[in-house]
């Protein structure tokens, strides 16, 4: 089934004038195609262009080159049709107006009455009267969320949404746009928090110097992360020659007391370890998402995309 595009990109660069007037290439060419009822993870490393590329896509930074389409339109027009809304990290909010007065005045905007149903999911009934000035991190992004949810928008773009949110928080957000996402609507969501991405994204992005870098499914692109880590207790003095001699490392780390040795062949690292050593409390797990991010989004990978399948 052919399934349309709720966005499109192609070729987007953006550049800012640096500290001492030399040229930061931001955005280095990013291609991008999201179908209408994804749910999309965007990851990278900090300064990796994520939030530039959010806001081109937005319509609040305008590209150097390359498009944005929105369901066929531009992002202003899509915005001011109500068909796209985001959640950013910062600005947006008035302090002195108090939560309700805040969710009150933009429904307004969208000829929208009964705001307690938004109010409710976003989890912010219970602090309607308290003033914007007063709420936490997290209950202003929760705020940012209600406000996101008012023109029933098509695609929700959500940029480190639950920054500041506590666990339980978090949880509650991430149940509601789990079922906002059930019913059909496109989510595209920028966040350091890994278990998110795992836990809720259909597919995954993955940007670093401004390109991206692998696109796939969320196994898929835990697969590129290849091979096993060994762990052990291993007397500290042993740690240079264990290193040096294990077969088949590829890098080795000291963590919590233990060392840990990354391996495509973790058998043999195993053998290597009870035979030739005094290690104990081995254990043998396979990589994870943060694995396959740190592989994937080092800088001697940034000039090879890939997409994932």
């Amino acid at each position: 089934m052919n399934i349309p595009l709720a966005l499109h990109t192609e070729g987007l660069t953006k550049s800012f004038r640096g500290p001492r007037s030399q040229t930061v290439r931001a955005v280095d060419g990013v291609d991008l195609s999201i179908r209408q009822g994804e749910v999309v993870a965007f990851l990278g490393p900090n300064g990796a262009g994520k939030t530039t590329t959010l806001d081109m896509i937005l319509g609040l930074t305008r590209p150097d080159s390359g498009t944005v389409e929105l369901f066929g339109t531009t992002p202003d027009a899509a915005t001011a049709s109500g068909r796209i809304a985001a959640v950013t990290q910062t600005g947006g909010l008035l302090p002195d107006f108090t939560v309700a007065e805040t969710v009150r005045i933009v429904a307004s905007t969208f000829g929208v009455r009964d705001v307690d149903d938004v109010m409710d999911r976003a989890s912010i009934t219970d602090i309607a009267g308290r003033k914007v000035s007063k709420c936490s991190g997290g209950e202003q992004q929760r705020l940012k969320f209600a406000l996101a949810l008012l023109p029933d928008p098509d695609l929700i773009v959500l940029d480190e949404p639950t920054a500041g949110m506590d666990v339980e928080s978090r949880r509650a957000f991430w149940a509601t746009m789990r079922a906002d996402a059930g019913q059909g609507r496109t989510v595209l969501f920028a966040t350091h928090y890994l278990e998110e991405a795992d836990d809720f994204a259909d597919r995954i992005v993955m940007i670093a110097g401004g390109r991206v870098v692998a696109d796939g499914s969320t196994a898929a692109i835990r697969a590129q992360s290849s091979g096993r880590v060994v762990s052990a207790v291993v007397d500290p003095a042993r740690i240079g020659w264990i290193t040096d001699n294990a077969p088949g490392v590829t890098a080795s780390e000291v963590r919590g007391g233990r060392l840990h040795l990354s391996t495509s062949d973790s058998d043999a690292v195993a053998r290597f370890l009870f035979t030739a050593t005094d290690a104990h409390d081995l254990e043998i797990v396979a990589h994870d998402l943060e694995d396959a991010f740190v592989a994937l989004t080092a800088p001697t990978t940034q000039s090879t995309p890939e997409t994932i399948r």
